[in-house]
């Protein structure tokens, strides 16, 4: 079944809801900025949430995705949605941290280490928890979670297998403080800049490199000014649909519901999306002639740098060490020492 118009079970429960609760309610087109192009996992997920919207409303409610960052930058758009003035946006987890820190805990490098994590974590309790949080810091609510895959690091300028082929490179990331000591642990200084910007950033040399997930690297062409892939895997890109709190409270309940179990079906429409693409996207960038490398030793020197220096530095922000701990046992992983 096309991803796009896989619906979750959930929906079937709570159809009549388009015919008992929305009845006398006023139509909304609801309005999402999407940071990524057309063809990207966050795209996938805006389909997935407006075909679910218009299934459960019976057409009464849809949505329009702005793609390709054309309502702003990311961190704009939560400022934007916090404020009312915007409906909804998808954009990278990182771009909320900023105003919610203890989502941070899912950028931390090298946590979360297979969709399974992703979905377990996002799904359960934590990702529960972290919707509340980001409600009551940020003034806006986590309604759906795009699976992007795992933030692989491109270039335009050699092969990097180790740590130390990093030398020399001046490399792209989000402004973000756990991405960017993630770098400075691998003996770099990344630049930050905004997403908005990166593609001429790289196309101008002003920096030779970024990373983002195979299904990122694909939609935003970067292929066109990027050569070499090396398989970092260090973030497993979790990319959250929010609606502004604002906006889901002017909701009628029934109307928030619907939202809600649109929601639902928009985070299962992102992990087929990706289970089904991302194979695929990976050899559509070999034969645009990427070459692609894993590091040595299984990641095994990125990863004892990026978590022994890492991990304590943000232990505060997140909410404590006892709240990674409480994420790794969810994913069945040894607890930190205290």
């Amino acid at each position: 079944m096309n991803y796009f118009n896989k619906l979750s079970s959930t929906l079937l429960i709570t159809a009549a809801l388009s015919v008992t609760g929305i009845a006398g309610a006023s139509a909304k087109n609801f309005k999402i900025a999407v940071g990524d192009s057309g063809g990207s996992s966050q795209e996938a997920t805006g389909l997935g949430f407006k075909a679910a919207l218009e299934e459960l409303s019976g057409g009464k409610h849809t949505a329009t995705l702005f793609l390709n960052g054309q309502l702003g930058s990311e961190q704009d758009t939560v400022n934007e949605a916090a404020i009312g003035t915007l409906d909804m946006s998808l954009l990278a987890i990182n771009n909320i941290t900023p105003f919610s820190p203890t989502v941070g805990v899912f950028t931390l490098p090298y946590v979360i280490l297979s969709l399974e994590d992703a979905e377990k974590l996002t799904q359960g309790s934590i990702g529960q928890e972290l919707t509340e949080n980001t409600i009551n810091d940020a003034g806006v609510r986590i309604i759906a979670w795009t699976y992007t895959g795992f933030r692989v690091l491109t270039n335009s300028k050699k092969p990097v297998k180790s740590v130390a082929d990093l030398e020399g490179l001046v490399i792209r990331v989000p402004k973000n403080e756990i991405m960017i000591d993630t770098y400075k642990s691998w003996g770099i200084s990344p630049t930050p800049m905004a997403w908005s910007e990166t593609f001429a950033g790289l196309q101008t040399k002003v920096v030779d490199g970024q990373d983002n997930p195979y299904t990122t690297i694909n939609a935003m062409k970067f292929y066109e000014v990027q050569k070499y892939v090396t398989n970092i895997r260090y973030i497993f890109s979790i990319e959250p649909l929010i609606i502004s709190e604002q906006v889901f409270q002017e909701l009628s309940s029934a109307d928030q519901e619907i939202v809600l179990e649109a929601g639902k079906a928009a985070t299962a429409a992102s992990a087929e999306f990706l289970r089904e693409k991302e194979a695929e996207i990976k050899q559509i960038l070999l034969d645009k002639g990427m070459e692609i490398v894993d590091p040595e030793n299984d990641e095994a020197e990125f990863i004892e740098l990026a978590t022994s220096a890492v991990w304590p530095k943000f232990y505060e922000s997140i909410g404590g060490v006892d709240k990674l701990n409480a994420v790794l046992a969810e994913i069945g992983r040894e607890p930190v020492s205290k």
